[in-house]
């Protein structure tokens, strides 16, 4: 029985001396199962299509929304007029603007004033000399010659004056020329425009509504262009992951996830962030293709990102 029991415990001896590591060897670490681990393609987490751009276009000013063309599903250009606000006080306020800085204009392009303070300098300093001669002859009295010499020097002073009165009047028609730009800022602030080239997604407000400004009247979204989203574990691939990044997205449609749309693209943002969990956001820009009038990616759907490896 004893010498059973011997055999078993070396039995189990040589099988234990087999599993342990060859000599100058270390045991499997997490920094070796890193380095298996960068061989391989890198998989992003929690992929989804998100927007670039999903705004709500407000009302820039108070009034009666008198126009809204739109409808929802609708594609618009940029700077297409989606609205207007009742902008009749706001023309009628420019009218009175332009006859008011035209006014200004031709005051301060008058040189009448000016022309004739100088034809009055003359001939006052033309006097002024006469007088003086006169008085070397003894043929005027004193505070005569006086007299002509103080017109002439107010006829100078008046000169001055002239000029100084033209740019008073140009800094006139300066301000009336800003006040016409901010009476057509007004009108431009009434009328709703597109800030980019998008889609319809909601049309909030309504024609005839008595609008705010900040209030929301539509939702533009923009869906030729698409941003798929994921999380990198921020340890693990640690140095392989960098905007320019080639990587290979595919995008799932939620009802078949058989139907699979791949498309290559580069990594586009890398977050500088690391969250709670060690992973930090990226991000890859993609074009959305269309079939006919549908866009054929939608922002929710489910996706992947994958760096080969070798990348």
């Amino acid at each position: 029985m004893r010498i059973l029991i011997t055999l078993v415990a070396v039995s189990l001896l040589n099988t234990a001396v087999a599993q342990l590591p060859p000599l100058g060897s270390s045991p499997t670490s997490e920094s070796a199962q890193r380095e298996r681990t960068s061989a391989s393609d890198i998989q992003a987490e929690n992929c989804r299509v998100k927007f670039i751009n999903h705004v709500q276009i407000p009302a820039a000013a108070e009034g009666k929304l008198v126009e809204l063309g739109i409808e929802e599903g609708q594609s618009v250009e940029k700077d297409a007029v989606l609205g207007i606000i009742d902008d009749t006080a706001a023309k009628l306020a420019l009218e009175r603007i332009k006859a008011e800085e035209l006014e200004a204009e031709l005051n301060a392009t008058n040189e009448v004033n000016l022309k004739d303070a100088v034809n009055s300098e003359e001939l006052a300093r033309a006097e002024a000399e006469a007088y003086k001669e006169l008085r070397k002859q003894g043929a005027t009295p004193y505070w005569e010659m006086e007299k002509k010499r103080l017109e002439a020097e107010r006829a100078k002073l008046r000169i001055d004056l002239a000029e100084m009165q033209m740019k008073i009047e140009k800094a006139k028609y300066i301000a009336k020329r800003n006040e016409r730009q901010m009476a057509e800022h007004e009108i431009e602030r009434r009328r709703i425009t597109a800030p980019f080239a998008g889609y319809i997604e909601n049309r909030i407000a309504q024609p005839g509504e008595w609008v705010q400004p900040g209030s929301p009247l539509a939702m533009l979204v923009k869906l030729d262009k698409l941003r798929v989203e994921g999380d990198i574990h921020a340890l693990r691939y640690s140095g392989r992951v960098v905007a320019g990044t080639p990587v290979q997205i595919v995008v799932y449609n939620q009802a078949d996830r058989g139907q699979a749309i791949t498309i290559d693209g580069r990594l586009g943002f890398v977050s500088s962030e690391v969250d709670l969990n060690d992973r930090y956001r990226v991000w890859v820009e993609i074009d959305n293709p269309r079939n006919g009038n549908t866009w054929m990616i939608k922002p929710g759907m489910e996706a992947e990102i994958t760096i080969k490896a070798g990348n």
